[in-house]
């Protein structure tokens, strides 16, 4: 399987705006896909969905009632068995100060003001027995009172009212997402593409090395002759090294009628600025890259300009730059024959990460 290097620019766009707007559900663009797809069958289940819900939780404050049902019968008696316990410590504690009392005059008088505050602790006990159980339970019959009287609404008219809330409320949800979804299309398809392209070139052995999102600012920029001006930073959709050299992949998920739209931005010029910027790079003297010693002279990275067209493809050819579709995408990549090593190739990917930085 070939390495991936980085996230897809799309992809970070996209969870940086559905976080802004409190939407966390999604992990994935499959995920985001799947709910675009199934939108309205989503939206048809909620009724079952939260009917389900209800029921589980009632199921569950089942359970709760009678656990804390249990844990207060257990408290209970542990609590009775305590006041019994100081019940009878009092009791044996009276009868051997009374008995000490009753020797002489003066140990009457000694012992009285004891008797009087055992005696006191003896009744109070006695008679707030019951209060005092209750007491030591009232946590615990709080929490009782609170799930008998949800499982009361649950189970009475107050149900119905309950499931045309929460369906109104889940409606209201989902509508939100499906509005902030929908100003998202472009966005979408965008990453839908480029994470198809991914997936297709993830077939490809552990020699190849994808970058996605690959970005780098120039300083001093580059001068381009072509068009007489500079080239400050460039951005690549995916960044391909492998035994053949560097592919650039610019991913485009468009229609038929994108195709023919004037007013989209030509991928040709921007991947031939891209490619140009890139070459110098990776060319120039100042570059750390380690490539083996040829006795012709000094050797060259190839770049080659590939833009794979993951929805319409245009039927025109156009100078140095291939337009593929992404079924021809992984074949014609390993048609050229290898001219870099692994060594080689290490060192490149190496170079480009630490240019990224």
């Amino acid at each position: 399987m070939a390495v991936i290097e980085g996230q897809i620019e799309p992809l970070k766009k996209l969870k940086a705006i559905l976080h802004q707007n409190g939407i966390t559900r999604f992990s994935s663009i499959g995920e985001i896909n799947d709910f675009i797809n199934n939108y309205e069958t989503e939206k048809s289940e909620i009724s079952k969905k939260v009917e389900n819900e209800i029921d589980k939780e009632i199921y569950q404050l089942q359970i709760d009632f009678d656990k804390y049902q249990r844990d207060k019968e257990n408290l209970k008696n542990d609590v009775t068995s305590e006041i019994n316990f100081q019940i009878k410590s009092l009791e044996t504690q009276l009868k051997l100060t009374e008995k000490k009392s009753a020797k002489s005059f003066i140990h009457k008088i000694l012992y009285y003001p004891k008797i009087k505050i055992l005696n006191n602790k003896k009744a109070y006990l006695e008679s707030n027995f019951e209060k005092i159980v209750r007491e030591k339970t009232q946590s615990l019959e709080i929490k009782l009172c609170k799930i008998k009287e949800s499982l009361d609404d649950y189970t009475t008219t107050k149900r119905d009212v309950f499931i045309s809330q929460r369906c109104q409320k889940y409606s209201k949800e989902l509508e939100s997402i499906k509005n902030v979804i929908d100003s998202l299309r472009n966005l979408i398809a965008g990453a839908i593409g480029e994470n198809s392209v991914i997936k297709e070139v993830q077939k490809l052995s552990d020699s190849f090395h994808l970058f996605n999102d690959f970005s780098v600012e120039f300083d001093p920029p580059i001068y381009n002759k072509k068009d007489d001006d500079r080239i400050h930073s460039i951005q690549i959709d995916h960044l391909l090294i492998c035994e053949a050299g560097i592919f650039i992949l610019e991913t485009k998920n468009w229609s038929k009628q994108s195709l023919k739209s004037l007013d989209l931005r030509s991928p040709v010029e921007q991947i031939m600025r891209s490619s140009y910027a890139l070459f110098v790079l990776l060319n120039s003297q100042s570059t750390h890259i380690n490539l083996q010693s040829h006795h012709w002279g000094r050797k060259q990275i190839p770049v080659r300009n590939l833009i794979v067209m993951t929805g319409a493809k245009p039927k025109e050819e156009f100078k140095h730059v291939k337009i593929l579709s992404l079924q021809e995408l992984n074949g014609y990549i390993t048609y050229f024959d290898p001219v870099l090593s692994n060594g080689e190739i290490e060192s490149i990917c190496d170079y480009l990460k630490e240019k990224m930085l």
